[in-house]
């Protein structure tokens, strides 16, 4: 390929930043450019590295094998990126397995052609030795500042999504963001500040080298969004997949099927494509996009946003999706975690609440027992408020429990021996499936045959919860596929570890067992063993699950970044028809954690979490 290709290139990478023109032609000069099908070996471990690799586009997947090919640790490279700047300076093999992930294309440059480059240019060496850092920064201390994608690409099935788009630019420019836009649409429009051009000119569509010169340009101090219809030329549609760093993928319910050949025919050239691809469902009275299989197969997630006014009873978590996308785009990922605690669970549709009032937006939940029930119906769009009037209603006893001795306990049992969990919360959910709700949600359940937690994110929405609330002795298990679940309490309470595990670089959790009342069966520490009196098997059973449950907690709450620790002590475990007062305890402890809060979030993205609320859910214009 000609210098001024490999140029071009090299522009796009961090290592060219600040250098002169001079400079960069003259270490695209020394470099030789490599490309890489999915599975082809960059590097082979027991072999010395030799040369300097920069990631132009692509993906590298870097695997750390001891001396029987077990590996020890993996991990990535993308655009941006570099291998064996160390592992060549040591002059030794390297046990390493370097793997392109999906199509790459690098630079090479011999070790130690590379060192005397760094050696003639003090920015070139002080931006290989940045890049370094940030990648030992980021393996060796795990960490969690954003990453935000400068090349973005947004594809549309229809130009239904077009509009959205310009909200997006608009609410990024709030954010001090600098925009340029490469579309197919000469009548793409105007946004103040925003540089725009069109691919097409004199009816002619741009070369590949007249886009690349085009965003390089733009690249060094702007995002850059390539803007264009999925009928987009599908050789450059390809190359448009390679080199975007993030891909929206826009459809709508009634032409998300149109999709499905055009994405399957992409990613065949390269199937890790996958993973860069977000499909982005512009909904409108709806709460629950389609659950389109075919489609979701060719993407790593969805966020599903709506601009209509939500109908009665039903929450803003379809609307706050526009600002989850803005998350995305800003490498923030919030998730929450709510534990179990029987009844004082109910103490979660609180904290969910005074999250969203204060600008809070959740990406992601995950929940085990209660947590997978109050977290699962807020997850669906339910209004919080509404779930707590639900719960007061249908958790009630009848007459013939309330006047019994403990009547609540026997009311739990007889609904769990009936099995009447499930029509209770089909009425709310329906058959919907996990991955249809608003807000991406994992519920932790415990299979009895395997002897080990199981993370649903997909599948019927009422199973989640009832495998995840089955409470042992109070039910038998449930046997489906294979299994045999109960609560998931037993392993993992506050499941934070699965939103960390999920990509979320801030996770809230929050114990409604930390604080744990000095007193069983209205026995304390201090009653005489002759005044002790006797606890039902119901009592004993929840006060038992709530003891380890406090005790396990330490497990999946660690990775957390914040722990909200609502007081529920003066609830029984059984008080379900108190939901009212529980929703209120956990929302006044969220409120008075809020700056906390915020000051940890504003270290993550000063803008996004310090600027007031904006008006992110109204309707887009016509600009």
């Amino acid at each position: 390929m000609a210098t001024e290709n490999k140029t071009l290139l090299l522009k796009m990478h961090g290592c060219s930043h600040g250098l002169s023109d001079d400079a960069i032609r003259e270490i695209a000069n020394a470099a030789e450019l490599m490309r890489f099908e999915p599975g082809e070996y960059v590097h082979h471990a027991e072999d010395a590295v030799t040369s300097v690799y920069l990631v132009i586009h692509g993906r590298l997947r870097m695997s750390t094998v001891d001396l029987n090919g077990n590996v020890l640790l993996q991990r990535f490279q993308s655009s941006g990126g570099q291998f064996g700047g160390i592992a060549a300076a040591l002059t030794e093999p390297a046990q390493v397995d370097c793997i392109a992930e999906d199509r790459s294309t690098l630079l090479r440059i011999d070790y130690p052609t590379a060192l005397e480059l760094t050696k003639r240019h003090d920015v070139f060496r002080r931006n290989m030795t940045r890049i370094l850092a940030e990648s030992l920064k980021q393996t060796l201390l795990k960490d969690k500042r954003p990453v935000r994608a400068k090349l973005v690409a947004i594809f549309h099935q229809s130009p239904d999504t077009r509009t959205l788009i310009h909200v997006l630019i608009k609410r990024l420019i709030d954010l001090d963001e600098s925009i340029c836009v490469l579309s197919d649409r000469p009548d793409w429009g105007s946004i103040e500040g925003v540089q725009h051009l069109c691919a097409y000119e004199r009816n002619r569509l741009f070369t590949e080298e007249d886009a690349r010169r085009q965003i390089n340009e733009w690249l060094t101090s702007n995002r850059v969004m390539i803007d264009v219809e999925t009928s987009f030329d599908s050789v450059r549609a390809s190359t448009t997949l390679e080199v975007a760093e993030q891909i929206l993928w826009c459809v709508t319910p009634q032409n998300w099927a149109a999709s499905v050949d055009r994405l399957k025919a992409l990613q065949a050239q390269s199937p890790a494509w996958r993973d860069k691809v977000t499909i982005v469902w512009l909904l409108d009275n709806e709460q629950e996009a389609p659950l389109a299989t075919e489609l979701r197969k060719f993407a790593a997630q969805d966020i599903k946003l709506s601009f209509a006014e939500p109908a009665p009873k039903q929450g803003r978590a379809i609307h706050q999706g526009f600002e989850r996308l803005v998350h995305l785009l800003r490498g923030v990922k919030i998730g929450v975690a709510l534990g179990g605690g029987a009844a004082r669970g109910m103490a979660h549709l609180g904290v969910l609440k005074a999250l969203a009032q204060n600008g809070i937006f959740v990406d992601m939940i995950a929940g085990t027992s209660a947590g997978a029930m109050t977290g699962t119906l807020y997850a669906s769009g339910m209004e919080a408020d509404y779930s707590v009037e639900c719960f007061v209603t249908d958790l009630r006893p009848s007459w013939f429990f309330r006047m019994l001795p403990r009547g609540e306990q026997w009311h739990l049992l007889y609904k769990y021996r009936r099995g009447q969990f499930d029509p209770m919360l089909r009425k709310y959910l329906r058959d919907n499936q996990l991955e249809q709700l608003p807000i991406p949600m994992h519920t932790i359940t415990v299979d009895l045959i395997g002897g080990q937690a199981v993370i649903r994110d997909s599948g019927d929405a009422v199973h989640a919860i009832t495998e995840s609330i089955n409470l042992p002795v109070l039910s038998t298990p449930i046997n489906r596929n294979g299994q045999a679940l109960v609560d998931g309490g037993l392993i993992n309470n506050i499941p934070a570890d699965v939103l960390a595990q999920k990509g979320c670089n801030f996770v809230i959790a929050v114990s409604v067992t930390a604080k744990m009342e000095g007193e069983f069966a209205r026995n304390c520490s201090d009653t005489p063993t002759s005044e002790m009196k006797s606890a039902s098997t119901i009592q004993t059973l929840l006060r038992s699950y709530f003891v380890q449950s406090a005790n396990i907690n330490a497990m999946g709450v660690q990775p957390a970044d914040f722990v909200i620790e609502p007081d529920a002590t003066a609830f029984e475990l059984t008080a379900f028809t108190r939901t009212d007062e529980l929703a209120d305890v956990g929302e006044q402890a969220t409120i008075e954690a809020i700056p906390k809060i915020k000051q940890l979030l504003a270290k993550l993205d000063s803008q996004l979490f310090q600027l007031p609320k904006t008006a992110s859910t109204c309707p887009p214009d016509s600009s």
